[in-house]
């Protein structure tokens, strides 16, 4: 028998990087299973359309999560419109495939900026309500990359995945007397837009084939997996890093 899925009713989530993908999807999922949804994308159009296509319980909260104020700004407005935030994935990545001898600093502190620090200031800016609040869930999107080596993505796309993993079991220490918990989730090789503009299908499959479980995951899958680590169930499991790749990396 099938066990029965999460109920987030009452709760309020923040899914940042949700235009497309895994953040898109996370923000259905949540959505789906009885929470409010504060949607952020950078386009301001984009957001508006993604909360029309939810409906209700969902709010847009666009803007580029590296640039000054932004992180706060996000929370103030969920909080404004929801009262609460109970749930942060941080899920807005920049992953770009540039080789460690043609990288340049611009571009290693801007991924930094939007992988590493965007999450930090925000989960800064949740602390206070989810402190006051008793309760709080975040969820890291790193990614197989943060525990071993990108396949596809540069240094600094490495660097900035395993650092947040840091960042994760830093903040979980300090914060589980507060009834919040911080958890990392992993992918590995996940069939999403992003993943079939960095490789071509014939090297995808060639990867896959290789894997214990020989295809690429699903944004579902991953989607799943994180809403587990949002849900009451998972209220004495903190600081971890959850692998999801197929077995291409067991440890």
């Amino acid at each position: 028998m099938a066990e029965a899925a999460p109920s987030f009713a009452g709760r309020v989530a923040v899914v940042t990087g949700a235009a497309r993908g895994l953040g898109l999807d996370a923000a259905q999922r949540l959505h789906e299973l009885g929470a409010s949804v504060a949607v952020n994308v950078r386009d301001s159009a984009r957001a508006e359309a993604i909360v029309a296509s939810l409906g209700d319980r969902a709010l847009a909260v666009p803007g580029d999560v590296a640039s000054d104020g932004v992180p706060a700004a996000i929370v103030r407005a969920t909080l404004k419109r929801f009262g609460r935030l109970d749930i942060l994935v941080n899920n807005a990545a920049v992953a770009r495939s540039t080789r460690f001898a043609e990288l340049t600093a611009d571009e290693w502190r801007q991924t930094l900026e939007v992988n590493l620090t965007a999450p930090f200031l925000l989960m800064q800016a949740a602390l206070p309500t989810m402190k006051a609040q008793g309760y709080g869930r975040v969820i890291n999107v790193s990614s197989s990359a943060g525990r071993m080596v990108s396949t596809l993505g540069g240094a600094h796309y490495t660097a900035s995945k395993t650092g947040l993993l840091g960042l994760t079991r830093a903040a979980a220490k300090e914060l589980g007397a507060f009834g919040i918990t911080v958890n990392a989730v992993c992918p590995g090789m996940i069939d999403t837009e992003l993943t079939h503009e960095y490789a071509s299908d014939e090297l995808l499959n060639k990867l896959a084939a290789g894997y214990p479980i020989p295809r690429l995951g699903t944004a579902r899958e991953v989607s799943d997996l994180i809403c587990f680590a949002a849900s009451e169930a998972a209220g004495y499991i903190t600081g971890a890093s959850f692998d999801i790749n197929g077995g291409d990396l067991m440890m």
